[in-house]
């Protein structure tokens, strides 16, 4: 539950500042093993019946290892969060992250990616199935190469000229064609993962990362309100990434 009092002033950034300090130092007691479950009790629960004012909204993927509430050591009315695979952006996602910060006033909104994000490997899988079909007419996803195979393949081309015109062809049919595509992850992840390797970043962890930017920025032009909302100071937005391995929240952006 929030432990300050919520304040109409406009000025925002210390509550903001002060909340993600108090939710790094929870994940650091997750990633220690030493978590308090503060707010979990009966008191805490009967004082939430009638109200609610979570200090942070969080927007972070729904797989079943990253719940943020968890790794966060958080408690009731800690967060306000919404979960969808590979934390993609649509319309009901919009309209309540934008309550949270219209009407729940918080001040703080988290993007949290996390390491081993399914939907990063299947948008990377699916991508390498189209590209195939662009330079090659492969259509089986059994044998499909890897997007980063084919991008070898072009820059393995003996005439520089005739690659880059290869390569631009196919980014363009890729940019063309994922819009189409039937699935939600690959059409709004895809861009994540073009955008990195068009960076020359062909990581997982990397695309991860470059998603949690993407998203960022996504929700901010989508978003008016949201948009309103940081112009007048009352909210921060934080892009992070949860390390399984460590168990530790990345800070990427702040």
């Amino acid at each position: 539950m929030a432990d300050q009092t919520f304040n109409d002033d406009p000025q925002h950034e210390p509550t903001a500042t002060s909340t993600w300090s108090r939710l790094l130092a929870g994940n650091r007691r997750f990633a220690q093993g030493k978590m308090t479950h503060a707010w979990q009790d009966r008191e805490t629960r009967e004082s939430l019946i009638d109200s609610q004012r979570p200090d942070a909204a969080v927007l972070s993927c729904s797989d079943s290892r990253v719940p943020p509430e968890i790794i966060f050591d958080a408690g009731l009315g800690d967060m306000f969060t919404v979960r969808t695979a590979g934390q993609i952006i649509d319309d009901s996602v919009l309209a309540s992250l934008e309550y949270a910060v219209d009407k729940l006033h918080v001040s703080l909104l988290v993007i949290l990616g996390h390491q081993h994000c399914g939907a990063i490997q299947a948008a990377d899988q699916q991508i390498g199935v189209l590209a195939s079909r662009v330079r090659h007419g492969d259509n089986s996803s059994e044998t499909a190469q890897s997007l980063a195979s084919v991008i070898d393949d072009i820059e393995a081309m003996g005439d520089a000229q005739a690659a880059q015109d290869a390569q631009d062809q196919l980014e363009e049919s890729l940019e063309n064609l994922l819009p189409e595509a039937q699935s939600p992850i690959v059409r709004l992840v895809g861009p994540s993962v073009l955008q990195a390797y068009e960076a020359q970043l062909r990581d997982h962890e990397d695309i991860e990362r470059v998603h949690i930017a993407h998203t960022i920025e996504e929700l901010v032009d989508r978003s008016q309100p949201i948009q309103q909302a940081l112009a007048d100071e009352r909210l921060i937005i934080v892009g992070a990434r949860y390390c399984m391995d460590t168990g530790l929240v990345e800070v990427l952006s702040f």
